[in-house]
């Protein structure tokens, strides 16, 4: 079976008491009609668990730690490990909803055995429920994530059986031994291997964070580049000096999360009437509502706050592949200016330098730095770092996600599901806070992830999202009624 990469590795190694590095989701489902149950979910899981090589995959560590793990099929896979039920007290409202969730994200997945956990969430108001899912993020990225999801659910209410499991080729771990061979061979060439990731990784010092505040960094990396033979010319980035906030320091062991959407309708308009892209209006109002509830607390600093968008790369299925392809496009986003509409604008032209960067840049720059210690003193040294690097030089405020989804409805054990909120890890490193939204069937929904000592109120910066897309709707509005043409405000 494959071992890990060196990306992959590094989601296990950022675990820590306070840190756990798993993606969820929380589906909220129609299921008035009683359909959604533990039995119904566990028939489901084990009927196409085998479409997920992420779900049935456990981990087979390397004695001491000496090489990155691998992954191996698990020969007592017991769906108990996985599937829990419980039920919310009345009235059963999302703020139950969201400390019953908060509570389940903030804990580790046991290593034990593979590495998800599925919670069927019961007592909420108007004949609804939830489903909680969580995945480790060394099995899974955004798309892998989405991809396993959409295993099982179906377009219909009638729920579409598979058969039987087909069989799965699959390669044998390697014994004690044949981990020890391969871990000696991997320490012998560690050092070159180093400098070469260093050196292909040097070639956008620039815009990588924290390297790209060095004096000199635009320099060395032109200079890289031109000595391997790379002529493409990139685009100047704007600095990336990360500003503090109350988002950035070391996270503590607990979690609070809100979750709530907005029409993508709505967005899409405001994106056309700016010649921009959806992604660029969530990311506008992202930088909005940061700004409002930053601005609340006399927090606001006087330079844009740095984030970092995860973007794939993934070239094949997560139904092939398990694990991440991922990199990591890091921009400023104009939380300094005051104008909504110059907001939006500059965040347009923020997010096409960016875009331009990236498109230009090597894809694995992440997974490049990822390999330049040895996986012994990676996973030794990894928490410290983070840890540390949050208190001297943070290298962004926070991560914000965007995951496209399908703009139809969706169903799971023949249930309707209204709503997906998407959830993420928060590390010492990337920020207490964590935005992710997942477009679905008409809407955009919102995760929002927080460190209680990073974030005291997490709701509020749901709200200021719609306020945020209120502002700019009033924006367009104003303009088309100055040429005479009529908006329909109506949303879904």
């Amino acid at each position: 079976m494959r071992q890990l990469t060196a990306l992959d590795a590094q989601f296990l190694n950022v675990e820590s008491a306070t840190t756990a590095a798993h993606v969820a989701g929380l589906a909220i489902l129609d299921s008035s009609d009683g359909s959604i149950t533990r039995q119904a979910l566990a028939d489901l899981l084990l009927d196409r668990l085998h479409l997920s090589p992420a779900l049935s995959l456990r981990l087979a560590e390397v004695p001491l730690g000496l090489d990155r793990p691998y992954w191996a099929a698990d020969p007592d896979f017991d769906l108990a490990h996985h599937l829990f039920e419980s039920t919310l007290p009345s009235p059963g409202d999302d703020w139950q909803l969201a400390d019953a969730v908060a509570r389940i994200h903030a804990r580790r997945l046991d290593r034990a055995h593979p590495l998800w956990e599925m919670h069927l969430i019961n007592g909420l108001a108007g004949g609804r429920v939830a489903v909680y899912t969580k995945v480790h993020h060394a099995a899974i990225d955004g798309v892998s994530g989405a991809e396993t999801l959409a295993a099982l659910l179906d377009l219909s209410p009638d729920t579409c059986r598979l058969g039987p499991p087909r069989t799965v080729s699959d390669q044998a771990v390697p014994g004690v031994a044949g981990m020890l061979a391969g871990a000696a061979v991997r320490a012998a060439a560690q050092p070159v291997s180093a400098v070469r990731s260093l050196l292909r990784a040097a070639g956008d010092l620039d815009a990588i964070p924290l390297a790209a505040g060095l004096p000199g960094s635009r320099m060395i990396a032109r200079a890289v580049r031109r000595a391997s033979g790379d002529r493409h010319r990139r685009p100047e980035l704007p600095g990336l000096k990360v500003p503090r906030t109350p988002f950035n320091g070391p996270i503590s062991a607990g979690r609070h999360v809100s979750f709530g959407s907005v029409s993508l309708k709505d967005v899409k308009a405001v994106a056309k009437a700016n010649g921009m892209s959806v992604n660029d209006v969530v990311m506008a109002l992202c930088t909005s509502a940061l700004r409002s509830w930053l601005e609340e607390r006399d927090a606001l600093p006087d330079e844009p706050l740095i984030i970092a968008v995860p973007v794939a790369v993934r070239t094949g299925s997560a139904r092939e592949v398990v694990g991440n392809q991922i990199s990591a496009m890091v921009a400023p986003m104009p939380t300094n200016v005051s104008d909504a509409k110059e907001r939006l604008q500059a965040v347009g032209a923020t997010m096409r330098a960016a875009k331009r960067r990236f498109a230009l840049a090597p894809a694995n720059w992440l997974s490049e730095l990822c390999s330049v210690l040895p996986a012994p003193v990676t996973s030794l040294a990894t928490p410290a770092l983070f840890r540390l690097a949050s208190v001297a030089f943070p290298p962004i405020n926070l991560i914000i996600s965007n995951v496209p989804g399908p703009q139809f409805p969706l169903y799971l054990c023949g249930a309707r599901i209204l709503s997906y909120y998407p959830m993420s890890v928060l590390t010492d490193l990337s920020g207490g806070v964590n935005i992710t939204c997942f477009s679905y069937d008409g809407m955009l929904d919102f995760g929002v992830v927080a460190c209680p000592e990073r974030m005291d109120d997490v709701w509020s910066l749901l709200r200021h999202l719609r306020t945020a897309l209120d502002e700019l709707l009033d924006e367009r509005v104003s303009d088309e009624f100055r040429d005479r043409v009529g908006v329909d405000l109506m949303t879904r």
